[in-house]
């Protein structure tokens, strides 16, 4: 139980910072103005550059390690399908929750796999939960714009921001109870969230990001990278 009750704890504290990431959005009054303009677009791309870094250096790596060609391909197209129609049935409903979608896609998955690994290596769990943590703070702000503007109250996104923040608990409890000794499952999983996530990176976040006549924004998606960057080499 000494492992099962690390994981929890682990995987509450890396997923805790998807509502303070919202908290924060909801509490920051930076002036109206170019400047907030440009900081708020600057978060979107740093949210986006670590989501890009999830696939590259975790989610794929890790997939495609795990798996023959043909499972791969069919698993990362189907991902992109996925999503693709997923997010077309939220532009047609008014919805701009693809941040949301992003989030819990490279989230739960990344869960999933810290308490499947933790069995073997607690160091790499402990660390992978702190990159998730890293990971979530940018997604969630980002996530509380989006929600916002598809006509949900900010006290109402922060109370569906409560039980997300345990989502990760439970994703973690599962993959350390039930599929630990499954790493091709593990795989699919992680193969599955990374294209969507690239179809989401670059069909609604990336758009976002842009700001016209203005370039700092776009050096968050480096820094963001930066982020996922430093992650993996502690990990690894």
């Amino acid at each position: 139980m000494g492992d099962l009750a690390d994981i929890i704890l682990y995987s509450f504290l890396s997923g805790v910072t998807v509502f303070f990431g919202g908290l924060f959005r909801k509490i920051e009054n930076f002036p109206e103005g170019k400047k907030k303009e440009e900081f708020l677009h600057s978060i979107v791309a740093f949210g986006g550059g670590i989501l890009v870094s999830a696939v590259a250096l975790v989610l794929v790596p890790k997939g495609i390690k795990e798996l023959t060609l043909i499972p791969i391909i069919i698993i990362f197209i189907a991902g992109a399908i996925c999503f693709f129609l997923l997010d077309e049935f939220i532009s047609s409903q008014g919805g701009t929750k693809a941040q949301l979608m992003a989030m819990l896609m490279d989230f739960i998955p990344e869960a999933i796999a810290l308490g499947a690994v933790f069995a073997h290596d607690k160091a790499l769990g402990l660390l992978l939960a702190i990159f998730i943590g890293l990971q979530n703070l940018p997604e969630s702000f980002n996530s509380f714009s989006d929600l916002v503007k598809s006509g949900i109250s900010e006290t109402k996104v922060l109370v569906i921001f409560i039980p997300l923040s345990f989502c990760g608990v439970a994703g973690a409890v599962l993959g350390y109870l039930f599929l630990g000794g499954f790493p091709k499952i593990i795989a699919g999983l992680m193969l599955f969230a990374a294209s969507g996530i690239l179809y989401l990176t670059f069909q609604d976040i990336a758009p976002l990001a842009k700001m016209e006549k203005n370039w700092r924004p776009a050096l968050g998606a480096s820094l963001g990278f930066l982020v996922g960057i430093i992650g993996q080499k502690i990990i690894g």
